[in-house]
């Protein structure tokens, strides 16, 4: 086939820019013909809350990236949409995750559908952003609408597209349901061998007889940090020996998780590193861990825990969104609720008897199901229901 990506990717840095090249390689391995398109403009600056969209590494030299997109120029949009239709793809994947790119995503796949060849099949991060505003209720069913068929990263995204898909039915009898199928997040396997401990830690600075559970990524409300930090509280007497890594950029104030930290008496007890973290550190972090743990609030799915597969680390995950279809409670660690008591419970159990072996071979056997090809399949397949 001839595959266009439509998302981030490089100069942008990220996550989602990271899952594309990756999908793209995919593609590519099984001898179809891929490019990616990306932002000439992602966001605004006033829109962006972190210190830089753009990565220093240097472009992939195994991958065609082309910069088209601009989020705000409606007349790019135009150009966008007429190329790709003058291009005759079998394939058009747009790659969404927040209701600010549905006008443009939906125009662009309104106008490459025309070229009676092209097939829209939307890969959905998220239907719903984790921080919800007005727009979503005005932009998403225009973008849904624009799509032949929706591949999402998790059942709660699944059931999120089907909500709006029926708002939709019920006002125009005439819109019917599309194909539609999770397929989950695929493991990110490209960061190389997992690091010894102590390597990891002399790597970090850090001592090396102490334990370490790891909160990584993008600092956000959301993602429930606080609650984190007061389970820790609750226990850290009883383990003496834990300290917490907080690796990632602030997209929040520091000074109130510092505030929180010293009123719980554990200055000396966690370590923050508010930076974005490079792809090639990745593996001192996880390697210095014994546990990763992500009490979010709200979620879908996470590339951090796809990332914890990939390094074989025992997660702590609270059971929202999709993180509990993914992390096995009490068997790769686990899956408990949104509050401080249950975290600080779990995290007892974990140290206390030392669960990490035990949880580490069941994860193990668990990742063979996260391959990148279950994700080219799952288009393939749908494509066939077209």
């Amino acid at each position: 086939m001839k595959v266009i990506i439509l998302g981030t990717a490089h100069p942008y840095r990220g996550g989602l820019a990271t899952f594309n090249e990756r999908l793209a390689r995919q593609f590519v391995s099984e001898g179809h013909e891929v490019e990616l398109w990306t932002f000439t403009l992602q966001y605004p600056s006033f829109l962006f809350p972190g210190k830089t969209q753009y990565t220093s590494e240097p472009a992939p030299t195994d991958l065609l990236i082309r910069r088209e997109l601009n989020s705000c120029n409606p007349f790019n949009w135009c150009r966008v949409g007429r190329a790709i239709r003058k291009a005759t793809p079998d394939l058009l994947i747009c790659c969404y995750w927040m209701s600010f790119f549905a006008p443009s995503y939906g125009l662009i796949s309104r106008m490459a559908r025309k070229n009676g060849k092209t097939r829209c099949v939307a890969l959905v991060h998220n239907m719903i952003p984790h921080e919800p505003n007005i727009l979503d209720k005005l932009f998403a069913p225009y973008f849904v609408k624009s799509q032949d068929a929706f591949v999402a990263l998790s059942e709660s995204v699944l059931k999120d597209i089907e909500k709006i898909e029926n708002k939709i039915i019920n006002h125009k009898s005439s819109i019917i349901n599309r194909p539609k199928v999770s397929s989950p997040h695929p493991i990110y396997d490209h960061y190389g061998e997992r690091m010894a401990k102590a390597a990891a830690c002399k790597a970090l600075n850090l001592p090396g007889d102490k334990q370490y559970m790891l909160f990584f990524g993008l600092v956000r409300a959301y993602k429930g940090l606080d609650l984190l930090l007061d389970a820790f509280g609750m226990v850290k007497d009883q383990l003496p020996d834990l300290q917490l890594i907080i690796a990632g950029e602030f997209y929040e104030h520091e000074d109130k998780y510092r505030a929180q930290i010293a009123s719980l008496g554990m200055t000396d007890r966690v370590i923050i590193r508010n930076e974005f973290i490079p792809d090639d550190d990745l593996r001192k972090y996880f390697g210095a861990a014994d546990l990763i743990v992500q009490p979010y609030k709200t979620a879908t799915q996470s590339g951090v825990t796809q990332v914890a597969f990939h390094f074989e680390k025992p997660m702590l995950v609270t059971n929202v969104g999709g993180l509990g279809e993914i992390v096995h409670d009490h068997q790769m660690g686990y899956a408990c609720e949104q509050k401080p008591e249950a975290i600080a419970a779990d995290l007892l159990d974990y140290y206390q008897n030392n669960r990490q072996k035990a949880y580490t071979t069941y994860l193990k056997k668990e990742k063979t199901k996260y391959a990148w090809s279950n994700m080219t399949e799952a288009y393939i397949n749908i494509l066939s229901q077209c």
